[in-house]
């Protein structure tokens, strides 16, 4: 008996200890552990601003991250987020991320569901195979394209609305389970219904606002609905006749309904009384009826004719006042309707096209408003770079003689020294002249004009980067996304050759050379004391060449009386808005915005809300981000409420210089 009581007492130890052993080694293997997947989610948001931590439960697998609206504004780190092995769902919609989402973040082995929507997201979306993945909504943000559809083969609902993605994506077609497809909002092109899945099991469509070509049939109108095609294409989007009229006729009844009563048949003779009390009625409301038709349509008459012979007063009238404006408008554009006047400015004009084209740094080329109507496709849309608003008229891209890449600009509104209705042509070529003279690396030149009448058309040099509002919004990265290693890189990417605004030194640069080109505005001509003021400094008027060096371009126009943008310490107020748009990376500032940021700025906490993709770089360190806290404090000094308070934009450039004194500035460019 002691020996099997030594026994049970020693299974007992055994068992105790067991079952010891594991619980203390899971508890200690999930602070800091590897399996720690809140660990994980605070390294991939390192970069976001506004996120909680604790929001995120520990020591537990992560099967729904969920943060919607929570004012997230930042660059997440997507290849962090792909090692949770348990996500299932994740919601980081309505806030303010930006950047791109690498093709490796859909490597998650377990996603389900995808809604990134109401953010700042861009560039192209790849996406790699995720057979799992059933609901993707990348709605209301920036991206421009949309690649790998064809690898999500189980998804069921997709969202790409509200976008800026220019053609239907590759492998759409190919995903037959889908039942919700939103396109809407992205001037889309591509064939209806053949680059679109199979429409059979297709419960929800909206193709809106889109710039789709093919057939719309009946069935599609009435299955979808009228409001799923509005805009959905231009004229080459052909809606059947039936489904012109979404909604459904009422058909006649085949048979009268049955009287009320017990029984449903009627007595032969009184079915026929009952028709011939019902023929006099008829033939009673016939009469009635041609009656006040003939009276209504004598009224017509009378009414017709009292307004023949009230427009004749009229044009004659018109004939006497203005017969002579009107005759020499149809001598200047030769065309007779006012339509085409509007919407072609000079293209086939006749009376006009012997206008000359005046090229400042080549004089002895001849060239004619007739061979610029040549160079731009008549003026048509495929050579238009910019539609008219705003303050300038559209912008045509033109090839001249010995390969000159152009601008033409028609002039709308005043220029300095001309205002909008002057039809002096000498006049306006001097002050054209007087523009010309305006030359700085950091300032797009006037290269000609051409006056044809009271149309004025300007001539500057074509620069292909694009504007620093596309650099800072439209290609949010800006460089290869070093999370793909295939290196397959998106079309931005290998467009822009590689090149990207997202370190700190070119940050600088484009801020110092927007500083002395606007400094050199505000110097006026040599001699003649007067300063000219830009008066929309936006980041859509400031061009980065080729080596990414900005040139301001825009300037010349004349300002409202009653405008603080007119003046030179409104000039410095909008350089000042441009400088924390750089620096922050974010769009649409208004007076809120501006305060809220000069808060931070003030508060010494202007490091928080620096560009994730500027802050992030590998190079940057201590000294760098003080640079990047005194850039921030530029633009505060310049938005100061008070126009006296504000520095000239001569001083400013003193201040950035002092920032980085090992910028160099392009040649002759001290301003």
């Amino acid at each position: 008996m002691p020996l099997h009581s030594h026994v049970r007492r020693l299974i007992l130890l055994l068992l105790v200890l067991s079952a010891s052993v594991p619980s203390d080694s899971a508890s200690s293997s999930c602070p800091g552990g590897d399996g720690d997947d809140a660990a994980i989610v605070a390294a991939a948001f390192r970069h976001v601003r506004n996120f909680q931590p604790q929001s995120v439960p520990a020591c537990a697998p992560l099967r729904e991250l969920r943060l919607p609206s929570r004012n997230l504004t930042g660059a997440v780190a997507w290849a962090s987020l792909a090692t949770l092995s348990a996500l299932a769902a994740l919601d980081l919609s309505g806030n303010a991320l930006r950047g791109a989402i690498p093709g490796g973040f859909w490597r998650a082995p377990s996603l389900l569901s995808v809604d990134v929507s109401g953010n700042q997201l861009g560039g192209s979306l790849r996406v790699e195979p995720s057979p799992r993945l059933q609901s993707l909504n990348v709605s209301g943000n920036r991206f421009t394209g949309v690649a790998g559809l064809d690898g999500l083969a189980g998804l069921d609902a997709l969202d790409l609305s509200a976008n800026r993605i220019r053609a239907v994506p590759l492998g759409l077609r190919r995903l037959t389970r889908l039942s919700r497809l939103d396109l809407s909002g992205n001037a889309m092109q591509g064939r209806f219904p053949g680059d679109l899945p199979p429409l059979g099991g297709v419960r929800f469509l909206n193709v809106s606002y889109n710039n789709m070509t093919g057939s719309v049939n009946a069935s599609a109108v009435k299955k979808f609905g009228a409001s799923a095609f509005v805009h959905a294409g231009n004229a080459s989007l052909v809606f059947s006749k039936d489904s012109a009229a979404p909604a459904p006729r009422r058909a006649p009844p085949t048979s009268p309904p049955p009287p009320r009563g017990p029984s449903t048949k009627k007595d032969p003779a009184r079915k026929a009384k009952s028709t011939e009390t019902e023929t006099k009625g008829k033939k009673h409301l016939g009469v009635v009826a041609v009656a006040v038709v003939c009276g209504v349509a004598s009224l017509i008459v009378l009414l017709c004719l009292v307004g023949s012979v009230a427009c004749g007063v009229v044009r004659c009238r018109k004939r006497k006042n203005g017969g002579k404006e009107a005759e020499e408008k149809k001598a200047q554009w030769g065309g007779e309707k006012e339509e085409e006047e509007v919407a072609v400015p000079a293209a086939a004009a006749k009376g006009a096209s012997a206008a000359l084209v005046v090229l400042f740094e080549r004089p002895l080329m001849e060239l004619t408003l007739a061979d610029l109507a040549a160079a731009t496709s008549g003026f048509g849309r495929e050579s238009q770079l910019a539609e008219r608003g705003g303050r300038s008229g559209a912008a045509y891209r033109a090839v001249l003689p010995g390969d000159l890449h152009v601008v033409v600009r028609v002039v709308e509104g005043g220029m300095a020294g001309v205002e909008e209705d002057d039809d002096n042509p000498a006049a306006a070529a001097a002050a054209f002249r007087e523009l010309a003279r305006f030359r700085h690396p950091n300032i797009l030149p006037l290269l000609g004009y051409c006056i044809a009448g009271r149309e004025k058309l300007l001539l500057y040099e074509y620069v292909e980067k694009g504007d620093l509002h596309r650099w800072l919004h439209e290609l949010p990265a800006g460089r290869p996304d070093m999370d793909d290693p295939g290196g397959g890189g998106d079309i931005w990417e290998t467009a822009e050759d590689k090149r990207s605004i997202s370190d700190w030194p070119t940050r600088h640069r484009i801020a110092l050379g927007v500083a002395r080109g606007l400094a050199f505005l505000h110097q006026g001509w040599a001699g003649s004391g007067r300063a000219v003021v830009h008066g929309h400094l936006v980041p859509a008027n400031v061009l980065l060449g080729d080596d990414l060096e900005p040139r301001i371009s825009d300037f010349g126009h004349l300002g409202g009386d009653n405008s603080e943008d007119a003046t030179a310490e409104g000039d410095v107020y909008g350089f000042g808005v441009l400088v924390l748009e750089l620096m922050t990376g974010q769009g649409r500032w208004d007076e809120a915005s501006v305060s809220w940021a000069r808060g931070i700025v003030r508060d010494g906490k202007g490091l928080d809300i620096v560009d994730p993709r500027v802050h992030g770089e590998a190079a940057a360190g201590p000294e760098a981000e003080r640079e990047m806290v005194e850039c921030l404090r530029v633009g505060y000094l310049c938005t100061a409420h008070s126009p006296d308070k504000r520095p000239t934009m001569q001083q400013v450039v003193g201040v950035l210089k002092d920032i980085r004194p090992a910028a160099r500035a392009p040649d002759g460019a001290d301003a």
